[in-house]
């Protein structure tokens, strides 16, 4: 790589967070980068470097970091926004180690789990859709020329798929210890709309066409659910729910493997994981009132993925009945949702029958 390369990848490095950053400032009463900075007793330049990205929080000290956090906080800063500095950290590094790959450095899909904040703050970089957690946040008026979102420029865009397509090629290339990568590669390929991508997205799920149908848990399981599910946002929704017939419902292990797919996803699983075979095991810790929260905000936010969202439901309440009691609120609202889905012209036959049942056991249990 020569030395404009570098440079230029340095200066996007911390461009997520820095905004994320700038959000959390925002959030408080001191509305401005240089009282902002004068409270927490460094130079101006350095606070507008971070908001910005020159200064990478990443690059911040341990402790350094903990003390803005802190500090925000006593300052009035929202805490839900605090809590995504890290996703913004971990999507500002995937970005950069994609479009500037070093040689024999270890890509970060390859090496953890991502959850929904950091595929939200990726998102949120190459398509400009507001995370649902900053929808209030950040569309705080601003005056002047000032960036409504850390948006990668379509040159970078251009770049980031191209080499994730690459990355994800080469990693199908290295068996079994390449699959979080490929499969991870593969979901974010799927934010880009363009006609190359979709063919590129296509191939891919048809060269994993027959795991579709196989029962069980196999350590390709989580990639075909990633793609049938990637496919959804590029329009197609056949793949997903053919996945939902003949490789998830009345399958116990795999039924396991999805609910625990979308409890780390959630976040009702707190623990990070340095790959996919923590869904073959329920966790001690799990927390399904959290995940069935996550669930119907997903159902409400993404109706896109109505099939999984619903048959996802169906297994978690069918299998704790208990769980209307423990959130009377919760389950209240969602049964009035699944009451309005059941009119819902596009929900396939399957997810009609479901809902009916998910409404029951909500309202079985409020009665």
């Amino acid at each position: 790589m020569n030395a404009k390369g570098v440079a230029r990848g340095r200066a996007t490095t911390g461009t997520v967070a820095g905004f994320v950053l700038r959000v959390a400032r925002e959030s408080t009463s001191i509305r401005t980068q240089a009282g902002m900075a004068e409270a927490m007793a460094v130079d101006p330049a350095t606070w507008q470097g971070w908001e910005t990205g020159r200064r990478p929080l990443s690059h911040v000290k341990a402790g350094v970091l903990l003390d803005i956090r802190r500090r925000l906080l006593a300052l009035g800063a929202d805490p839900g926004v605090l809590h995504l500095l890290d996703p913004a950290m971990d999507a500002d590094r995937v970005i950069t180690s994609t479009i500037y790959p070093e040689v024999n450095s270890r890509h970060p899909l390859a090496a953890w789990v991502h959850t929904r904040d950091t595929a939200h703050m990726i998102a949120w970089a190459l398509n400009g859709t507001v995370p649902p957690a900053l929808t209030r946040r950040a569309a705080t008026g601003r005056r002047g020329p000032v960036a409504k979102a850390p948006l990668l420029s379509a040159p970078d865009r251009s770049v980031f798929f191209a080499h994730l397509r690459e990355a994800a090629e080469s990693a199908l290339r290295a068996g079994e210890d390449g699959l979080l990568l490929h499969r991870q590669c593969l979901y974010l390929c799927s934010y880009d709309q363009g006609s190359e991508a979709t063919s590129w997205m296509a191939h891919a799920l048809h060269r994993n066409r027959d795991l579709i149908s196989v029962r069980g848990w196999t350590p390709h399981w989580a990639t075909v659910r990633s793609t049938a599910a990637a496919l959804v946002r590029l329009g197609d929704h056949r793949p997903l729910r053919d996945f939902i017939d003949r490789g998830l419902a009345g399958d116990d292990s795999a039924e396991v493997a999805n609910l625990n797919y979308w409890a780390y996803w959630f976040g009702s699983i707190r623990e990070s994981q340095s790959d996919d075979g923590f869904m073959r095991h329920v966790p001690a810790n799990w927390e399904p009132v959290h995940l069935l929260s996550g669930l119907a905000i997903g159902l409400q936010q993404a109706p896109a993925y109505m099939d999984l969202y619903v048959h996802s439901l169906w297994a978690l309440l069918t299998t704790n009945r208990w769980l209307p009691l423990a959130d009377p609120v919760l389950a209240d609202g969602l049964a009035t949702q699944t009451a309005q889905l059941l009119d819902h012209e596009g929900a396939s036959p399957r997810a009609r029958r479901e809902l009916s049942a998910v409404h029951y056991v909500l309202r079985e249990n409020r009665t």
